[in-house]
């Protein structure tokens, strides 16, 4: 096969350096399919694995990207099919196994889902693994006795990836949202995306966080985790319940056992890396039908090329992300 390009980080002394290089099948790591890959995305995770202090990637070269979407080139396994559409999120892809800032990739079968019917390769990847998270969040707030008819949701981080996409899916699943952002300029973007009520940053950490507050919220999707996540069990509504699936504000979360025991509130711990393929397929399925925000996944999702990537990762690293930027390798 002659050469594809890749966004490929090395060590460099000290630091760790970023580039578009040349690579050919032989330097893809081992694995049942290869895929042509049309789509990635950028995700937090990336940018740490594009830095040394990241702690993401234990050997070098290495080609980040914990998302792709495109189609099958080859494969040894007759369950995957050459020629079929696919999406690969999670495990251990971006992390320790070349990742989807390719224009191909290698991966074992068992990481692969198929592309659910009524969703495209660039939509799979506004969603990525952020959106599946958010999805997955849902899906468990919902299994815990969640609904519409429970009362508000609230959304922290609500301008991230994880946090734009449970607004807008949240809203399309006909829950009433509170979205909460530190960033003023972004009120009409999450209005769009379906927010009813907009908060500061300040509204989901006060200075001061009781045992028990007033209850507020029937659930939150929560990327954020440290004091807002005490803060938002202490305000969660009777037999409420709050997904966390994000570390940003910290990972000591300073709470008692008083949410759980004196109202029943359930801390849902969401894993989208490890997630069982049952249940990721069923995730996916829900994201191309019942939770999908038809009207405002083009808001969401911004093309960039592999030569934009380097700026993109120093932007997600620095918070300055709206939504989702997808990487277009077609």
């Amino acid at each position: 096969m002659a050469t594809f390009q890749a966004l490929v980080v090395n060590e460099d002394g000290e630091s760790v350096t970023s580039s578009i290089q040349s690579l050919t099948t032989d330097d893809l790591p081992e694995g049942e399919v290869l895929i042509r890959v049309h789509y990635s995305s950028v995700n937090y995770k990336d940018g740490l694995a594009s830095i040394r202090e990241g702690n993401i990637v234990s050997s070098y070269p290495f080609v980040p990207g914990i998302d792709l979407a495109g189609v099958v080139e080859s494969s040894s396994r007759a369950d995957v099919a050459e020629g079929s559409e696919v999406i690969v999120t999670s495990y251990e892809l971006g992390v320790s196994h070349y990742g989807g800032f390719s224009e191909y990739a290698r991966v074992p079968a068992d990481w692969v889902v198929p592309l659910p019917e009524g969703m495209s390769l660039r939509e799979a990847m506004i969603y990525g693994t952020a959106g599946f998270t958010a999805g997955l969040s849902i899906l468990q707030l919902e299994e815990a006795g969640v609904t519409p008819d429970s009362g508000r949701i609230v959304v922290t981080g609500a301008t991230g990836g994880v946090g734009s996409m449970a607004v807008a899916m949240l809203a399309a699943r006909g829950y009433s949202v509170a979205a909460s952002t530190g960033k003023a300029e972004e009120h009409d973007y999450l209005r769009r995306l379906g927010a009813e009520e907009i908060l500061g940053r300040e509204d989901v950490l006060p200075e001061k966080i009781r045992p028990l507050d007033k209850e507020r919220w029937a659930g939150a999707v929560d990327p954020v985790g440290g004091e807002t996540l005490a803060y938002l069990l202490s305000a969660t509504k009777r037999a409420g319940a709050v997904a966390v699936s994000g570390l940003t504000g910290g990972t000591k979360v300073p709470t008692t056992v008083f949410p759980f025991i004196l109202r029943g509130v359930s801390l849902l711990g969401v894993d989208s890396a490890y997630c069982e393929m049952t249940r990721r397929k069923k995730v996916w399925e829900h994201l191309a039908s019942d939770y999908k925000p038809t009207d405002v996944l083009a808001e969401i999702g911004e093309d960039i090329d592999l030569h934009s990537l380097p700026s993109a990762l120093e932007d997600i690293l620095n918070g300055e992300v709206r939504g989702r930027k997808i990487v277009k390798l077609v």
